[in-house]
């Protein structure tokens, strides 16, 4: 047997002498000098830069740690799939690991281990993105394998069909999945020809081969468009040699469109029931929510935590399940998202006692859509919100994938240091303005997976 770390070296060695970064080491390849612009913020010192090859780049030098994490990122998800072959994008970040260049499946997973990293792939309905860690003495070995899982994936039939194993299985128990089966409702009552509502199917599979999937790499992994994110020991003259070998090989331009705007249909009155023989119901709701650059958009981040954001604290949970036991748990969140804007919730009862638990969350939402909350709820809000954020830091990996979100929805590289400030400063009026803009029942549309009863 051939040792994959041997075909390793030939990978690095040729990778490498083709982009004039010769070198056994991140610290000895040499780069023209970078442009680097410093926002030395109280939670991260970021460095931004374009790499010569022309890649926009944040980076986070943190020598303590000998780690060096990245993320790559591209616009373009699931939403991208053409019609008639949902599950494609899906289909593609899967394999991704799967085998490359001369390395097969189980090949290409020795050489990680030998190098000792990961890499994977993976989408969101609008993104794209591949992430990896890695050893920062052994940064440059580990590039080329990710530079040859970007370039030359193999995307052979065994992973292919795994896949399809999996998915048909996910086909199966989302028939009787309540949480599924109600957002498709809601899906189909709101927004039904926007392309976050379509779903893999049993056809669309069946249209999906290795060929399209090599064609959907080339259309979404390209250099317009692409961000990367890094955080490790590393700084940017070694990173961007690095970077620039591993996704150098990509096509300039794809095919990608950006999505549009989620635009929701008016609010159902009634609500939607989906017949699921259970002994409870799954309750769910949405409604529009402000988008990221609208004066109520932090003002409603609090006031989500005391709506059903904030676990027993909020008023949710207080009422249904701790004063009436209606529930074990319900919960609300809001998407800020550029292409989507929502205010939803969710939560399960006993079929007996949908009509109450519907009517008590109604009560619940026209109160604070009326009055506002207390002075109480607003400090402990605050205090919760501000206090658990530096807990998203606490690794390389987070503080990459972090500044990726940021990045991907535009907030400024300045948004770490702002955004406690920002909720430290919403007052009571501008909670109470957001209450009545937002959480009034009327904006709702339910949507129960269940028998409910006393509706």
């Amino acid at each position: 047997m051939i040792r994959s770390s041997g075909i390793l070296a030939g990978v690095v060695s040729a990778l490498f002498t083709l982009s004039g970064c010769g070198g056994s080491a991140a610290n000895e390849t040499t780069t023209p000098e970078l442009e680097i612009s410093v926002h030395d913020g109280d939670f991260a010192r970021i460095e931004a830069f374009t790499t010569p090859a022309g890649v926009s780049v944040w980076l986070v030098n943190e020598p303590s740690i000998p780690i060096v994490s990245f993320q790559v990122a591209w616009p373009g998800g699931s939403s991208a799939d053409p019609d008639g072959q949902e599950g494609l994008t899906s289909a593609m970040t899967y394999q991704m690991n799967e085998g490359a260049g001369d390395l097969e499946s189980l090949a290409f997973m020795r050489a990680m281990e030998d190098q000792a990293m990961s890499f994977g792939c993976s989408n969101s309905r609008s993104w794209t993105a591949c992430s990896a860690s890695m050893l920062s003495e052994s940064a440059q070995e580990t590039m080329a394998l990710v530079a040859l899982a970007m370039t030359e994936p193999r995307f052979d039939q065994g992973p292919f069909e795994r896949f399809l194993r999996e998915q048909e299985v996910s086909l199966t128990r989302r028939e009787t999945n309540a949480s599924f089966l109600g957002n498709e409702a809601l899906e189909t009552a709101l927004y039904p020809n926007h392309p976050f509502a379509r779903d893999v199917t049993a056809e669309s599979l069946g249209a999906l081969n290795s060929a399209a999937i090599a064609a959907q790499k080339d259309a979404v992994m390209v250099k317009a468009g692409m961000i990367v994110t890094a955080v490790g020991d590393i700084t940017p003259e070694e990173f961007a040699p690095l970077i620039d070998s591993a996704l150098g090989g990509l096509p300039d331009s794809g095919t990608v469109v950006a999505v549009a705007p989620v635009e929701m249909n008016d609010p159902v009155g009634d609500p939607i029931i989906v017949d699921l023989p259970q002994p409870q119901s799954r309750v769910s709701f949405i409604a529009e929510g402000p988008p990221r650059g609208d004066p109520d958009f932090f003002p409603a981040v609090v006031l989500n935590y005391t709506l059903g954001g904030g676990g027993f604290e909020s008023r949710l949970m207080n009422e249904l399940r701790v004063e009436r036991g209606l529930t074990y748990g319900v919960r609300t969140s809001m998407s800020g998202l550029p292409e989507f804007s929502s205010w939803s919730g969710a939560g399960q009862t006993k079929n007996e006692s949908t009509g109450e638990f519907i009517s008590v969350l109604k009560s619940i939402l026209a109160e604070i859509a009326e009055n506002g909350i207390t002075e109480e709820e607003l400090e402990n809000a605050k205090a919760y919100l501000t206090g658990s954020y530096p807990l998203s830091f606490d690794s390389n990996s987070k503080i990459a994938s972090n500044m990726m979100s940021v990045r991907q929805q535009e907030l400024g590289i300045d948004y770490f240091d702002q955004r406690n400030a920002r909720i430290e400063a919403v007052t009571l009026e501008e909670v109470k303005r957001a209450g009545a803009t937002y959480l009034s029942p009327e904006n709702f549309t339910f949507a129960i997976v269940g028998q409910p009863e006393g509706l």
